[in-house]
């Protein structure tokens, strides 16, 4: 039983290592950071310009489509990158596979863009 433990041991000492790393480095702002707070540097701003409007204002719908299609196009290159690797152990099947993916993203695209969702007139 001693000797299964021991195989354990690596793993219990990069536990130990990772949470005293994490807790240093939560507690680090607390002790090195300067506490002199002044109005401008308390202040509430939007990028530089001071608050114009209440912070439950509604956004416009375009935000979440170019969003979506962030994910969209980021989700395809994280499909992309591993079927490049493994692409000669895949063979024809892989390939037409991934081909198929990327019509449906493709045809997914061009209606967004003729439903206007990439317009910001």
């Amino acid at each position: 039983m001693n000797e299964f433990l021991m195989g354990y041991l690596p793993l219990v000492i990069f536990i130990g290592v990772a949470l005293a790393i994490a807790a240093g480095l939560m507690v680090a702002p607390f002790l090195l950071a300067v506490n002199n707070p002044d109005p401008e540097k308390v202040s509430a701003y939007e990028c530089g310009f001071n608050a114009f409007d209440d912070a439950r204002m509604k956004f416009d719908v375009r935000f979440y489509l170019v969003s979506l299609l962030f994910i969209i196009f980021d989700l395809e290159i994280a499909f992309l990158f591993p079927w490049a690797v493994a692409f000669k152990e895949i063979g024809a099947f892989g390939f037409w596979s991934m081909m198929i993916f990327l019509g449906v993203l493709t045809i997914g695209f061009i209606y967004e863009w003729r439903k206007g969702a990439l317009e910001w007139d």
